[in-house]
């Protein structure tokens, strides 16, 4: 019986320390969202093993849920998703480039870095996804090159805010992912990586984002 992949995922990032969990002093996300509990895949490009094995299976899961002739281009996202795409891309023998935040303001004015055609089939790939708000920018941008994109891989997605997955499928994309934080809880709990008292605020959070961060909030230290 082959291994779960949602299961090595979640191993993976256990293991690489990529688990990351501070209820005291929450971290805030760039959309303004603040969490107990923080994913850090930027660190997997440290291990090779490690992202080898999660490059293998996103590739075959690219293939699976999307096709193996379905795709032209990959595309990263800057900057996080820009090494994962380059592994992806060689992989799935493609080209690859990637999308800028905003145009670089000189030069060219490029917001896309690599060669890109009018019409050509467009796989984004990130490191991660909480609500989805960068994906969609991302997604413009290589629409407006010409681009066709309707779907983007992340190695992991938070899984607990719906409407960000609402969000993309309103906007025409179907976001692939290799585990959810219930994949990385339900390992966490078999492998005794939260301590006890650790646990339940985790699985508050993960069950009432919102209103965990509601009751939260005081805990945010103000810019001085």
């Amino acid at each position: 019986m082959a291994a779960d992949p949602a299961r090595i995922t979640s191993r993976i990032l256990i293991e690489t320390e990529s688990v990351l969990f501070n209820p005291n002093e929450p971290f805030v996300f760039t959309s303004g969202r603040i969490s107990p509990v923080y994913i850090d895949c930027r660190r997997l490009i440290s291990f090779p093993r490690a992202r080898a094995k999660l490059m293998d299976m996103g590739a075959d899961l690219i293939e699976e849920a999307i096709g193996f002739e379905s795709l032209d281009v990959i595309a990263g996202g800057e900057t996080a998703g820009i090494p994962f795409s380059a592994w992806i891309a060689d992989r799935l023998m493609l080209p690859m480039c990637y999308v800028r935040k905003q145009p670089k303001g000189f030069g060219r004015n490029a917001r896309i870095e690599g060669t890109l055609k009018e019409g050509d089939r467009v796989l984004l790939v990130e490191d991660l996804a909480t609500d989805g708000g960068s994906k969609i920018s991302f997604v413009d941008g290589l629409r407006e090159a010409g681009a066709e994109c309707g779907h983007t891989f992340v190695i992991f997605h938070y899984g607990i805010l719906p409407q960000g997955i609402r969000d993309l499928e309103g906007h025409g994309v179907k976001l692939h992912a290799l585990a959810t934080w219930w994949d990385v809880i339900a390992c966490a709990e078999e492998e005794d990586y939260f301590n006890k008292d650790d646990l339940p605020k985790v699985r508050a959070f993960l069950e009432d984002p919102d209103g965990w961060a509601e009751q939260n909030a005081h805990k945010i230290k103000k810019p001085e």
